[in-house]
Formats: C-alpha cells, structure tokens, sequence
C-alpha cells in the first residue's frame, strides 16, 4: 500500500509497557502494503513479540476460563497458528480445519465465500469429531464471518458442540454480527478501539509512515 515502509518499523521483542491493558499489543499489527488482493493488516507480527503473543492468548480465553472445552480446532491457514498455542496453553488437543486439496485422508467438506468473495472449501479429517466433543473454534480474524460459519457447520453436523469461537479481531459486520448472537465469543479488540477496526485503519498505522 502506498505510503507505508513496514520493514523500516522494527518490532522491539523484549519491550512491554509498564501497564499491560487489555489489547495493548494490537498496536503492533503491520498495515497493508502490498494492495488490494491482500487483507488489510497483517496481525502475524504481533506473534513476533512473546509477551504480546501470550498476552493475546490469555485476553481471548478470559471469557472461557470455566467452561468444559476437549478440543481446539484453528482454521487454515493462519488461525493454525493461533490456535495451535491457544491449545498448548489449554493442554488440550489440536485440530487442523484446512482448505481442500491439504488433507491426505477421508474429509467433511463445506464450501464458503471467504473475505475476498472467492468461493472455497474447508476440509476435516472424519476421525477427529465425535457427538458431544466440546470445540474451541480459533481463527485470526473474522471479517465477514462465511469461513468461521463453514467451520461451525463442519462441527455442528458431525454432532460437535461449539463451546466457543475466538479471534484477535470479529468485525462488525453483517457475517460477524451472526456468528457473535449464536455463539461464545471472544476477541481483544477493547471498545474504544473497536470503530478503528470496523473501519479499516489504525491510528497506529501513522507509525509506518516513510
């Protein structure tokens, strides 16, 4: 994108502020600067910085610290990532919901139209899902919400149940607003944050500035 020098920003991974508040890392996330066939920000580079990294994860399992979850299931390609820590951090198992053509065994599939309006598909090994499975569903970032509904529907129809659904940011939108009334949720978005995510930028994108 016109306008930002990612590479000249470094990321400072052993510096936290003082007072570590809720989302305070999210200023570390890189902004666009490749154009339109790319999301808007990349959020991988908070993973960079390690307190960051696990600030992130226990901001988004604060509202689940009580609840029964058996599985965590991450949703390809970077909510592997995310979810495959949050699971590590649970003690729990990790399951890999990836896109077709990935898995070298029997899979479920269920087709979706991702942020880009391409219309995809989700694959899950058939094994791995059993009735009453409480799941974790983990993914980056929810935008208009069809992936993470396709991966509801992955577990739903195998007989799982969706203990939950945690992403660093569920925009508000027509597709987010739908998966929030129906299920659990949990991001780290803090309020006075959150119209900056709706609309696409970041005051702390100034940084990035040449």
């Amino acid at each position: 994108m016109p306008g930002y020098n990612v590479s000249n920003v470094e990321v400072d991974l052993y510096k936290s502020p003082e007072k570590r508040s809720h989302g305070w890392y999210l200023s570390l996330m890189a902004p666009n600067e490749k154009g339109p066939n790319y999301a808007w920000l990349d959020p991988s580079r908070l993973y960079c910085h390690q307190q960051a990294f696990q600030d992130c994860i226990e901001d988004l399992l604060k509202p689940f610290k009580s609840d029964q979850i058996d599985l965590v299931a991450g949703i390809d390609a970077m909510g592997l990532i995310l979810g495959a820590a949050i699971a590590a951090h649970l003690e729990r198992g990790f399951l890999a919901i990836r896109k077709a053509g990935h898995l070298c065994v029997k899979t479920y599939s269920q087709l979706y139209v991702d942020y880009s309006e391409k219309e995809k598909t989700l694959e899950v090994r058939t094994d791995a899902i059993k009735a009453g499975l409480r799941i974790l569903l983990v993914d980056q970032w929810i935008e208009t919400g069809g992936t993470m509904r396709a991966a509801i529907k992955l577990v739903e129809e195998q007989g799982g149940i969706v203990a939950g659904v945690a992403a660093i940011c569920i925009e508000d939108s027509v597709g987010g607003r739908c998966v929030k009334e129906n299920y659990k949720c949990s991001d780290c978005v803090p309020d006075d944050l959150r119209s900056q995510f709706n609309g696409h930028y970041l005051k702390s994108f100034n940084a990035f500035h040449n």
